[in-house]
């Protein structure tokens, strides 16, 4: 066998490995002998690109190159589904589709409904070759690079194509049915529970923003501009609607069951029923078995069965009446409050946590929950010992909703907000304006100490990615280092243990060497100033421009600048006058960190758009987004996600969204193309 044969031999035996493994959950081989194949397939592919295949098993892995998405047209409207959440809906819109269809007997499929984010995926002949988001039901976001990195959507189908019968073996019954020479396929993708847990406390340790519910983090990674995040998010995706001119069956149930066999990942759970009572038993069965499902699962989709009986039934403007959604409702338990502890974050903010009585909640076991600060607490007038009431529903995040007064215990205490910080005793602070209490201690308190750390080594900080939280912790309590500034005193013998770590020690050292080039503006983000997020670090850096004029810069002079109010100035002040920050700074200078804007950031800034508020929208031919967004923020303007009456005019590339593009005619905004735009730069 040649070395070609060998390359489509390993393509063919890993896809099967993949829908085997990711799929059908029946692994026939181990990672070791998987990664092998894998391996010696990309070391062949590399010696000939001559043969290169977007669907091979080595695409799966994503890329870290940027891609702005191109927006495209459904060619067949991805319309929502009429929602219910009572039975007697499901009971009104079951006589509808009987009185819709004269009185002739249907059957209805019964689905779960599966809580991700819509997807379509088009095949021609077996080969994935576009996956699009829902968008606005009329046009989606192409993000097929993305999609490919999910292991459980095949990217080359099982079978052939062709009709059916053309496609059997003589004699063999058990022969794959043929798939359309082109179709489409619908469906969802989902973050499974593990994964999303497992994201959330990575997020947690990180002190970043938690994900409110699987489908949210499902969205944010489809979204990456970096298809390699995606592919390590482990992504999930079941499918449960085909479309084509020429399908296998008249049945939508009977599609899909060919559809499994093609490689798709099918629901278990998806049933054909003629009667509401069958309808009712399928719903009240779920409800219960859902919380054991890997995946966010959040109702019940009712379809008519017949695909000539759905084109009868037709659509409404904005949903078809041939289907519906029946949605559960929001799961809530009530436990005892035990104790309230609290936790001290990176910028030394106070949040008080409820430790309950453990308890089962939508699949997994809750005992503890936020409770935000002092004021939420004062809302429900919490006593030690209450039994509170305590939802996830959409939210995925446990939360406390309510208080069982009656049940209260005669001796229950009321809950006192903590006065001094928990780890180093300091008394703690209120802000104007602000709803959480604050250690001040930021230069001594254990937790904030490691938490700047964390937070300066942060991607959109100084990015030193070669390090972690538990690398930090390990450090810190090691006495390797107790500020930002002692990072850039490490050297290899110090971290590499008994010597068998030289070579991730080494990259350590290298990542923190190479984090010296970051510009201005980040190390002003990295530094930590409270209140200081990455936009206003970066209206600070444009115009103060060095680090000394930023560090010696009066209050008034700080408040002149638009998006910096009173609150955040009294930081910067107070963290400047800190002989301890300053020391910390200088170090930093010291050792070579960029501490003013680069001659070529400084030529480029003008006030141009100062005060104006600008709108990104649509695919552009002559720079990237993120380099749009660069240029208005170098003269003076500020990027906006969204459109509003405070709309100064719209950047809008080709294929800018139809709902953007109404709603900029409705309040009457400027739009500017990219070449206009260009040209007032350049004027």
């Amino acid at each position: 066998m040649d070395e070609i044969q060998r390359i489509e031999q390993l393509r063919k035996e890993l896809h099967e490995h993949n829908y085997r493994y990711y799929v059908l959950n029946q692994p026939t081989i181990g990672d070791q002998e998987f990664d092998f194949l894998m391996h010696e397939l990309q070391d062949l592919e590399a010696k000939h690109p001559e043969i290169a295949d977007p669907n091979s098993p080595t695409q799966r892995v994503g890329s870290d190159l940027n891609a702005e998405f191109t927006q495209v047209a459904h060619k067949y409207p991805m319309l929502s589904l009429a929602n219910t959440y009572n039975e007697q809906d499901v009971a009104d819109w079951y006589e509808s589709v009987k009185k819709g269809l004269a009185g002739e007997d249907f059957e209805v499929c019964c689905e779960m409904k599966y809580d991700g984010l819509s997807i379509s995926l088009t095949y021609v002949d077996g080969k994935l070759t576009q996956a699009v988001t829902r968008g606005d039901g009329v046009h989606g976001d192409d993000v097929t690079a993305n999609v490919k990195t999910i292991r459980s959507i095949p990217l080359v189908l099982s079978g052939a194509s062709g009709n059916t019968e053309n496609s059997k073996q003589s004699g063999n019954l058990f022969a794959i049915p043929a798939y359309p020479h082109e179709f489409e396929i619908r469906g969802e993708i989902l973050m499974p529970w593990v994964v999303f847990e497992r994201l959330n406390k990575e997020r947690e340790a990180a002190e970043e923003p938690l994900f409110a519910n699987p489908r949210n983090a499902a969205s944010g990674t489809l979204k990456s501009q970096k298809s390699s995040l995606v592919a390590s998010r482990q992504l999930d995706a079941y499918l449960y609607y085909l479309l084509g001119e020429e399908l296998p069956a008249e049945g939508h149930y009977e599609n899909l069951e060919m559809a499994r066999q093609w490689g798709f990942k099918i629901s278990e759970g998806m049933k054909k029923v003629k009667t509401l009572q069958e309808i009712y038993d399928f719903i009240n069965y779920w409800d219960a078995a859902r919380k054991n499902l890997p995946v966010a699962t959040d109702g019940i989709v009712l379809k008519v069965n017949s695909l000539r009986q759905q084109r009868a039934l037709g659509f409404t403007a904005k949903s078809p009446r041939w289907a519906i959604a029946y949605k559960f409702k929001a799961e809530r338990v009530c436990t005892r409050l035990n104790e309230v502890t609290y936790q001290v974050g990176r910028t030394g903010a106070i949040t008080p946590v409820a430790n309950m009585d453990p308890v089962q909640l939508a699949g997994t076991t809750v005992k503890r929950a936020t409770l935000n600060n002092e004021d939420f607490i004062k809302s429900f007038d919490l006593h030690i010992g209450d039994y509170v009431f305590v939802e996830k529903g959409g939210e995925i995040i446990p939360k406390i909703v309510g208080v069982d007064i009656d049940q209260r215990p005669i001796i229950a205490q009321p809950v006192q907000f903590i006065k001094r910080c928990p780890e180093c005793g300091t008394p703690l602070v209120r802000y104007e304006g602000e709803a959480a209490w604050y250690c001040p201690n930021d230069t001594g308190c254990p937790p904030q100490i490691k938490g700047r750390i964390e937070h300066f080594i942060a991607r959109k900080a100084m990015n030193i990615d070669s390090l972690g939280p538990e690398t930090i912790d390990d450090y810190y309590r090691q006495g390797l280092i107790k500020n930002v500034a002692d990072l850039y005193k490490i050297e290899v013998q110090q971290i590499n243990g008994d010597g068998s770590r030289t070579k991730s020690a080494q990259r350590i050292v290298n990542g923190i060497t190479a984090s010296k080039e970051v510009p201005f503006e980040r190390v002003v983000f990295a530094l930590g100033i409270r209140f200081v997020g990455e936009t206003s670090a970066k209206l600070l850096a444009r115009h103060f421009k060095n680090i000394d004029a930023l560090m010696n810069a009066g209050l008034e002079e700080i408040q002149e600048i638009e998006g910096i109010g009173e609150v955040m100035a009294k930081s910067i002040i107070t963290y400047f006058h800190d002989e301890k920050n300053r020391e910390i700074v200088e170090r930093l200078r010291g050792y070579g960190l960029q501490m003013e804007l680069s001659e070529a950031q400084t030529a480029n800034l003008s006030d141009k758009f100062a005060g104006q508020s600008i709108v990104i929208s649509g695919v552009f031919s002559h720079h990237s987004r993120d380099e749009y967004k660069a240029i208005i923020e170098q003269n003076g303007g500020k990027n906006v996600g969204s459109i509003s009456n405070k709309t100064s005019f719209i950047l809008a590339g080709e294929n800018m969204g139809p709902s953007k593009l109404q709603k900029a005619e409705k309040l009457g905004i400027k739009i500017m193309s990219e070449d206009e735009f260009l040209q007032l730069i350049e004027d």
